[in-house]
């Protein structure tokens, strides 16, 4: 997906999370953090196709974006079902599925894989051991950090790159300009995502992160 005619296209993150209310301020934080860095995010939110199966709206989106963010902590128990929630592990398999058995580009995909607990995945997803898995607990100022230092080994030699504590208080001076944003756009509920993604990108371009080599 390109940034804007005659510019060249951000890197892509593909964003593989949930969407319920109580997961929205890690949501709404990481979309923050990667656009903030300098990364464009990829959701299925992204596209309104009722003609297109959500799968398939997956499965293209991460055969183009060369890095993911996978959010596995909501992968439990539904306590309204009764039953296992495994969205995410399934979209978590098909990426790293492109990357062991796809082409030359796809065999460079980079993954972070999150959890509320670092090692509670072993409880459900065992297969997974051996990866790196973060915790967050649920934390948006860790996930912020997180999601900062990952993309920072991936930001190339020399680049300095402003640390999770600063981009975190950068995302709280977003945080108090949000409602006034939404306000003035008439969105009374929580903005969907290409929305939200809009409002950041513009607030971003007014202030972007702190020059990190400043002194």
């Amino acid at each position: 997906m390109a940034n804007q005619a005659g510019k060249r296209p951000l890197p892509e993150v593909f964003l593989n999370c949930p969407f319920d209310d109580a997961y929205r301020p890690l949501y709404q934080a990481i979309v923050f953090t990667v656009m903030a860095l300098g990364y464009q995010v990829r959701m299925a939110l992204e596209i309104e196709d009722s003609a297109q199966s959500r799968l398939a709206k997956i499965v293209g989106i991460i055969r183009e974006t060369p890095y993911g963010i996978h959010d596995i902590s909501r992968a439990g128990v539904d306590p309204d079902s009764g039953l296992a929630r495994f969205n995410m592990p399934l979209e978590l398999g098909l990426f790293l599925g492109a990357k062991a058995y796809g082409g030359t580009v796809q065999q460079r995909k980079i993954a972070l894989i999150l959890d509320t607990e670092r090692h509670r995945y072993q409880r459900f997803i065992s297969d997974i051991a051996g990866n790196d898995i973060q915790a967050h607990k649920d934390d948006p100022r860790n996930v912020v950090t997180k999601v900062r230092n990952w993309l920072a080994t991936h930001a190339g030699a020399g680049t300095a790159v402003l640390g999770g504590a600063g981009v975190f208080a950068h995302y709280q001076r977003f945080l108090v300009d949000l409602p006034a944003i939404q306000d003035r756009l008439g969105h009374d509920d929580d903005l969907p995502f290409v929305d939200y993604q809009t409002v950041v990108r513009h607030w971003l371009a007014g202030s972007p992160l702190p020059d990190a080599r400043a002194s």
